[in-house]
């Protein structure tokens, strides 16, 4: 009989070889973390970092997949993201080191006209400020962390939200909120008056005046809005440009922590506010920054990076804000 054809055995590496395969992958994975804190931190340019991924395409830089690269920029999130890869025509699998020329080419110059161009001696006018919009869920601490950046950083204008409830003590009309009753919310939404607006918590009414808005940002003010889910998705709508910040909560266990420890809504609305807050942290993918809120001064300073804005001794302020 004829032998049978030889039985073919997959050959495992020497246990060496694994080993050290390993610790190969895990000094790469921190080599490219590093090259993120360094993006997130501005210790290097993204067009640096850009630059060492062409040169060398197996190196960290040139490793690094384009979604993380853009996530590690200032002030863009997931959805900024998506919308960037899609407009410079650009797979979010690809790595730096893989783009194409065209796409090298695309990225290079959206880089350079987003976060060098304006920053260079002889380059364009810088470009009018960007809204900063802060939202949360329910207790998440964004009244709290806006009035440490109105002490703190006096160049950041927080706008004044209008309402229909009524003041909470310590609150003052015309520098936490705008106290007004129903009929002169109705006015200003006929009017146009306002650039969102939204029903909180199946409760009262809230809603921003648009005018000191497009006034502040016309003069090159840095504009800060507090304000709710709701709100902050009417704003990206109006003004697409917005820098939209989620605010979360060290965990949910603190975040339930919080909105009873203020004692300033009965079990009902607790109840009915801590469902809302579920749905609330469901939807940060559509923001494009997070802050976790796990000490005020450490979240506000995170929020004032992302602005770009640099402190100053305080001075008192006129405007604040929050829901």
């Amino acid at each position: 009989m004829p032998d049978s054809a030889p039985t073919t055995q997959r050959v495992r590496p020497p246990e060496v070889d694994r080993v050290a395969a390993s610790r190969a992958a895990v000094a790469a994975r921190r080599a490219r973390a590093a090259v993120k804190s360094d993006l997130a931190t501005g210790a290097r340019s993204p067009v640096a970092v850009l630059n060492a991924a062409l040169a060398d395409p197996a190196g960290p830089e040139g490793t690094l997949r384009i979604t993380d690269f853009l996530m590690s920029l200032k002030a863009i999130g997931a959805t900024k993201t998506a919308g960037i890869l899609q407009r410079l025509e650009i797979a979010p699998v690809k790595r730096l080191g893989g783009l194409g020329k065209h796409q090298r080419e695309r990225l290079k110059e959206f880089l350079v006209d987003r976060f060098e161009r304006n920053a260079r001696p002889g380059g364009e006018a810088q470009r009018p400020s960007r809204l900063t919009v802060l939202a949360g869920p329910t207790a998440v601490g964004k009244g709290t962390v806006a009035r440490h950046i109105r002490e703190h950083f006096p160049d950041v204008l927080l706008s004044v939200s209008a309402t229909t409830r009524k003041p909470r003590p310590g609150e003052v009309d015309g520098v936490d909120y705008y106290f007004v009753d129903d009929a002169t919310f109705d006015r200003m939404i006929a009017d146009h008056q306002l650039l969102e607006w939204a029903k909180v918590h199946n409760s009262h009414r809230y809603g921003t005046p648009r005018a000191p808005i497009e006034r502040a940002l016309a003069e090159g003010r840095a504009v800060l809005l507090e304000i709710d889910l709701q709100g902050a998705r009417q704003v990206r709508a109006a003004m697409p440009d917005a820098m939209l910040v989620f605010l979360a909560p060290p965990s949910w266990d603190e975040l339930v922590r919080r909105l009873i420890g203020r004692g300033t809504e009965s079990p009902e609305e607790q109840h009915r506010r801590l469902a809302t807050a579920k749905v609330e942290l469901a939807s940060q993918d559509e923001f494009d920054a997070r802050v976790v809120n796990s000490t005020v001064a450490e979240a506000a300073r995170e929020v004032v990076d992302l602005m770009q804005v640099r402190a100053r001794r305080p001075r008192r302020a006129a405007t604040s804000s929050g829901r």
